[in-house]
């Protein structure tokens, strides 16, 4: 290997995303088999369109956390530089709005990705600035959902424990809403 690309490789920054172990035990992937019970039908015989490829459109095994945490650490920056930095760090742009809201409607305080990991919602101000939707929610304010799993919010856990009294009392106060 010629010393250049070793040196380039050196100060070239690291992508904005990571792979999963996608072969570990409880990893369950949805796709293929809408293809393997229809490919032998009779309608697939008749319809041209089923000789498409194999493949999936969903990607597996891709864990976007480092995007988040990027995108958070330059809240009040300038969009543009973030989000070309973010950009040339990626596999694809779809990732940077989970988190970053188009416009007024999309706006969320929180957003939740996978199971149990929230981060604060982001948009861009008049002033072509990263911002935070609601920068008042604090990680004390927040109450895991199950016991089961490990909850965080903006990558660091939750300090408040599950109790199963105060799901109870949240479960009364919906119904009671449902209600009214």
């Amino acid at each position: 290997m010629r010393k250049s690309n070793v040196r380039n490789r050196k100060f070239q920054k690291k992508p904005l995303y990571r792979k999963v172990n996608t072969l570990a035990r409880g990893v369950h992937h949805r796709g293929g088999k809408e293809y393997k019970t229809t490919r032998h039908s009779r309608n697939a015989r008749h319809n041209q369109t089923s000789l498409g490829p194999m493949h999936n459109k969903h990607r597996n095994g891709l864990d976007y956390t480092p995007l988040f945490m990027f995108l958070l650490s330059r809240v009040g920056e300038d969009w543009t530089e973030t989000y070309r930095e973010a950009a040339a760090r990626l596999d694809r742009l779809d990732p940077i709005f989970w988190l970053v809201a188009h416009n007024e409607e999309e706006k969320q305080s929180l957003v939740g990705m996978g199971e149990s990991s929230y981060y604060s919602g982001l948009y861009v101000d008049e002033n072509n600035r990263l911002a935070i939707v609601d920068p008042t929610i604090r990680l004390e304010d927040l109450h895991p959902w199950c016991s089961c799993c490990t909850h965080t919010f903006n990558g660091r856990r939750f300090v408040n424990k599950y109790s199963w009294e105060r799901h109870l009392e949240q479960n009364r106060r919906d119904e009671q809403d449902r209600l009214e």
